[in-house]
């Protein structure tokens, strides 16, 4: 269908509308200092006349009484939490007599999420060719196909950022491209309305929709040019992969190690990134086990062990591997950057530690020898 205008003051009827279709509806709302996804059930606990501020290691929300939805930019959470549990079952087994196995898929209601950004479908994507059978993965995770496959996106095209974002030099945003069911992009009192699968066009369809005129598409337009203008960090990806692993010894990687936590809180809050572990949970009458996944990180030293020994027991070399993949070995194992530009993991780095800024430091004097 061709865009079209969706009101503010009706904006409420997307919510409720996929409810009546059968979705459990997750939006954006402040909670805690910051902004969440969780479930909603109208219209009216959506994060209104919020904004964000963002920089190295700090996050704030600020209220300045306007009445946009949407003028935000996202906080720690992603799409992930939505394909991709952070905790999750995957099969029992329990010994009554005989021993019998029990798998744990999940069964859930579909679920709607509205205002995912184009870094959060990105990075979906990315893990797509993780967890997804294709050209990329020999193997289907039935688990993260059961949430992929009944998720309902309602995409917001940005349109503010902060210093901390730099999707547009991965080609990620800010303007959503793909993967979505219904994109929106917020103008001063109505939202241009796009869909982007025949679900979305089923729902659009049943919504109170008014045409859109060509003034509306140059404002969306203009809106999201000037996003991708205003950020001022990047990532150059040419020869990324060898300026990388060229420089394993480099001694910026002294350097940010002396910075680094190693406290995780970059892979946490990153949407590609997919180490887990997983763990056998027996009950304590001895007769039943879980067998639980559950997000890991490689900067924990357990996630570098090997029969009891630790492969990078240096905090140099666990935030070594953590770049060198991300945004080196992602380009050979899936023809993508395993960055999305979302600018997360600066945010919510404790010492504000900026991934564009090392990366350029070492394109700056490659070949250095520690």
């Amino acid at each position: 269908m061709e865009p079209a205008l969706l009101p503010r003051a009706k904006f409420d009827a997307l919510v409720q509308t996929l409810a009546q279709a059968g979705y459990r509806v997750f939006g954006p709302v402040p909670r805690a200092g910051a902004v969440v996804f969780d479930e909603i059930a109208s219209a009216d606990e959506l994060p209104r006349g919020y904004k964000s501020e963002q920089v190295p290691g700090r996050y704030r929300l600020t209220h300045d009484g306007g009445e946009r939805l949407f003028d935000f930019v996202h906080g720690h959470e992603s799409l992930k939490r939505f394909t991709f549990a952070a905790e999750e079952r995957l099969w029992s087994v329990s010994h009554d007599g005989q021993v019998a196995f029990h798998a744990h898929l999940p069964e859930g209601r579909p679920t709607a999420v509205i205002g995912a950004r184009a870094c959060d479908i990105a990075g979906m994507r990315v893990q797509d060719r993780t967890f997804i059978a294709g050209r990329h993965a020999s193997f289907t995770d039935p688990y993260f196909e059961s949430r992929r496959r009944s998720i309902f996106i309602v995409a917001v095209n940005c349109s503010v950022c902060t210093s901390t974002c730099f999707c547009a030099s991965q080609g990620a945003g800010p303007r959503v491209t793909e993967a979505f069911d219904i994109a929106l992009t917020e103008l001063d009192d109505a939202f241009l309305l796009e869909t982007g699968s025949e679900a979305g066009e089923a729902l659009a369809a049943q919504l109170p929709l008014e045409p859109a005129r060509e003034e509306h598409h140059q404002q969306a337009a203009q809106q999201i040019a000037r996003v991708a203008q205003s950020q001022t960090r990047r990532i150059d990806n040419e020869g990324i992969y060898e300026l990388l692993f060229d420089n394993l010894d480099h001694p910026r990687w002294d350097d940010v190690a002396a910075r680094c936590l190693s406290c995780a809180n970059c892979v946490m809050v990153c949407p590609t990134c997919f180490c887990h572990r997983e763990n056998e949970v027996p009950d304590m009458g001895g007769t039943s086990s879980d067998h639980v996944r559950q997000w890991d990180a490689c900067f924990t030293m357990e996630h570098g062990s090997t029969h009891g020994a630790r492969l990078r027991p240096q905090v140099k070399q666990r935030y070594r591997q953590w770049l060198t993949h991300k945004l080196g070995s992602w380009w050979k194992q899936f023809d993508v950057s395993g960055c999305v530009g979302c600018g997360r993991c600066i945010t919510w780095c404790p010492t504000g530690i900026d991934l564009t800024e090392e990366a350029a430091a070492l394109r700056a004097e490659p070949g250095l020898k520690a």
